[in-house]
């Protein structure tokens, strides 16, 4: 079975919007599945934006914020938003929600707990309908609907996982490109599945990793360490975690102390130093080549959909090129399922 990858990013505010079609086209003629957006107000430009003219100048590419919050946008803004972008696209768009961290905390809210993810799940559901609903105290319709937008749920804690397994049409599956950490999320998810009654066939499961491939190991991570660093800041909370990772608890603590949201992934940011070598190179793919495409086939070898690739700033287009071109190939060579 032929593997399946995506592209994540964000328009840095540095980055010419323009600049988000001509990527976004290449990304889709080089067959990637699915193109994701971060949702960050404060740090990136507008997600919509960037999305809308994703829809205009791709052709099969599935294209989705990821991930959206409940927080800063009423989820009717969201859903009209997301049924435009699904008309602009042809219908390839997907809804990709979450918790919300950079975007929500950056605003002064507090991130949504579980039971209001449940719930909002429900309310998307209602009203991608199209169908009169009793929502928000009132009688609500959303006239633009045309179909149900499969509903991402960006995902790390079991309770998390268990819910996407029970409820979502995919999960994004965030934390850490380490197979021994990522065989317990998906415990968790399999659990939620069963719990519902649920068949696998139902729910797509997206590993988001990030990458940085060189011979100098050292720079390669240096170039990820940004990205490492706002994991580590988001794991402080963890209440439960693989018992090989309790290592790194005083890591995630000076992370979560530390962390800019502003700066969040850029390169130049000063968090990045309060997490180690160590730390990185086991929540990233960091190396040569052939360290990289031996990581990424031992995550194949998980029970997973897709993999889906954080494109980082900084010579975007050589980046997908090594990725595509290369790295992928050399993964496919390997043969496997």
């Amino acid at each position: 079975m032929k593997k399946r990858y995506g592209i994540s990013l964000g328009v840095s505010p540095r980055e010419p919007l323009s600049r988000t079609a001509e990527l976004a086209r290449d990304i889709d003629l080089r067959g990637f599945e699915a193109l994701w957006y971060i949702d960050f107000q404060l740090g990136m430009k507008d997600v919509y934006a960037a999305m809308n003219l994703a829809a205009l100048s791709t052709e099969r590419v599935l294209i989705g914020a990821g991930v959206t919050n409940l927080v800063t946008r009423h989820p009717t803004v969201t859903a009209n938003a997301t049924a435009a972008l699904d008309e602009l696209s042809d219908g390839r768009a997907v809804l990709g929600l979450g918790a919300g961290w950079s975007a929500v905390l950056g605003a002064g809210g507090t991130p949504s707990r579980l039971g209001e993810l449940r719930s909002g799940i429900d309310e998307f559901r209602q009203l991608f309908s199209g169908e009169p609903c009793d929502l928000y105290g009132s009688q609500v319709r959303l006239a633009a609907a045309q179909r149900q937008v499969p509903i991402y749920l960006a995902v790390s804690q079991p309770a998390m996982l268990r819910l996407a397994g029970e409820t979502c049409d995919g999960a994004v599956l965030m934390g850490a490109a380490d197979p021994e950490f990522c065989s317990w999320q998906l415990d968790h998810i399999h659990q939620g599945l069963a719990a519902a009654g649920r068949d696998r066939g139902q729910l797509t499961v997206d590993l988001f990793v990030t990458m940085s491939v060189g011979d100098d190991v050292e720079s390669a991570t240096d170039d990820v360490r940004a990205w490492a660093t706002s994991q580590a800041a988001t794991f402080h909370q963890w209440r439960r975690m693989p018992p090989a990772w309790e290592r790194f608890r005083p890591e995630f603590a000076r992370a979560a102390e530390q962390y800019g949201l502003v700066d969040h992934l850029s390169l130049q940011a000063e968090h990045k130093y309060t997490v180690s070598d160590d730390f990185v190179r086991s929540v990233a793919l960091v190396g040569d080549l052939d360290m990289c495409v031996d990581r990424l086939r031992q995550l194949w070898q998980l029970d997973i959909d897709r993999i889906t690739f954080a494109l980082l700033s900084g010579g975007r287009e050589r980046r997908l090129a090594q990725l595509a071109d290369t790295v992928i190939g050399a993964v496919e060579a390997g043969g496997g399922s």
